[in-house]
């Protein structure tokens, strides 16, 4: 059984994630497939970084992104959490995920996602969670509707590593 879990689903831990994790991460963060929304796969050096990342937010808000463990397996086959994100200019609470290639299509980020939507409202008693997912990405919009969302604001563009990135809004009130 999975220690220092802060989520059970019925196949899932999630957890904080931590440098041991690396090379987990790496099998999604590398991946030119899984990274398309990201326009294109992350390097070592980004890699360390989004891991880096994750450790602070844990240190500044008390969440992040999380581990995602296959409990049938005890592996890391995913990331799942709540980020503060900021969108035209106010910030809100995001749940994000992201996970490896060979994992989707199973139902694994949505059910990390309900996991994290309900964490975000009994225990850190948000009245709002969003997910915001770039305008290609359907699978992931698809998740978020799932998740009880809906599109609540048409496109912010993000400018990351150098392309223009229309994303959606979708969330859902407590």
């Amino acid at each position: 059984m999975e220690k220092n879990f802060i989520l059970e689903t019925e196949r899932l831990y999630l957890r904080k994630m931590e440098q041991s994790d690396y090379f987990s991460l790496c099998k999604i963060l590398q991946d030119e497939e899984t990274m398309y929304a990201y326009n294109g796969a992350f390097n070592d050096i980004e890699t360390q970084e989004w891991l880096d990342k994750q450790l602070a937010r844990y240190e500044k808000y008390g969440f992040g992104l999380w581990a995602v463990v296959l409990k049938e397996t005890d592996e890391m086959i995913g990331q799942c959490g709540l980020t503060m994100q900021e969108w035209n200019g106010r910030e809100v609470l995001e749940i994000g995920y992201l996970f490896q290639r060979v994992y989707w299509h199973n139902g694994y980020a949505a059910e990390a996602a309900k996991a994290c939507k309900e964490y975000a409202f009994s225990t850190l008693n948000a009245e709002e969670v969003c997910s915001i997912i770039r305008d290609t990405n359907t699978a992931s919009q698809r998740v978020a509707l799932r998740n009880g969302m809906t599109k609540s604001d048409e496109i912010m563009v993000k400018h990351y590593r150098g392309v223009d990135m229309p994303h959606y809004l979708y969330s859902v009130r407590k």
